[in-house]
Order: C-alpha cells, then structure tokens, then sequence
C-alpha cells in the first residue's frame, strides 16, 4: 500500500471543513493511518515548505499558514499520492474543477484549504517530517 501526506491547512480547520474532507478520502476507499491537530512553529513549516523557500510568496505563505492549527494525516491506498492530488483539485481555486476539494471550497489561491504530497519522494520526507 502507497502511503501520502494530507493536510488540512488553517483555513480549511477554522471553516469547520475536516468532517467533510475525512469523509471524502473515506468514501474513496483510502485509510487514514494517523492523525493529528497541531500547531507548529515557523521552523516546521519552513522545513515542510523547503523547496518554496527562495521564492517571493515565501513570506505570505508562511504569515498564512501559522495563522491556526492543521490537521496533518498520513493516508494509505492504491495510487494514493496521485488520486488525492486529482480529487485536491489545481491550487488556484479558479481552476479548480468542481467536486474537487479545493474546486468545491477555495476562496483564493493563497487559502486553497488543504495539501497533499505530489510525488513518491516528498510524500516519504514529508511524513517522516510530521508522523517520525
């Protein structure tokens, strides 16, 4: 079994969407493995957000997504990794389609609700990141 990480980021929590997004990995027949509401610091995140860290958004990213718990999870399934990015939807929530998640709930392409690990690799660091 594939294993990826999923987080519900601030906005998503605040907005009381867990319940909804939980439900719609359930039904698609993935098993969440662990899980966790958590607040990290400034340095999780910079580890967590590592490739984006000489780039321009940089900053607002960061100021975003210390603005309130997460809940990280560690999901498990046949093809996991690139069936949650399809049913997470394109960042920008305008291109998003709808049924996706961030097609159904994103307001704008800085607050798109959740994230999940787009390859093998950075599913591997970014679990041993937040469940080691």
């Amino acid at each position: 079994m594939e294993k990826t990480f999923v987080m519900i980021k601030p906005d998503g929590v605040r907005r009381g969407l867990m319940g909804d997004i939980i439900s719609r990995i359930e039904k698609k027949g993935f098993k969440i493995t662990k899980a966790k509401l958590v607040e990290p610091g400034r340095k999780m995140f910079e580890k967590h957000y590592i490739e984006h860290i000489e780039k321009p958004f940089f900053e607002e990213l960061l100021t975003y997504i210390l603005t309130g718990p997460v809940m990280a999870m560690e999901v498990e399934g046949n093809y996991v990794i690139e069936i949650m990015r399809l049913m997470i939807g394109n960042r920008d929530p305008k291109l998003a389609a709808p049924g996706t998640i961030r097609g159904d709930y994103a307001s704008s392409i800085n607050e798109n609700v959740i994230h999940a690990s787009d390859s093998p690799s950075s599913a591997k660091r970014e679990l041993e990141l937040w469940f080691d």
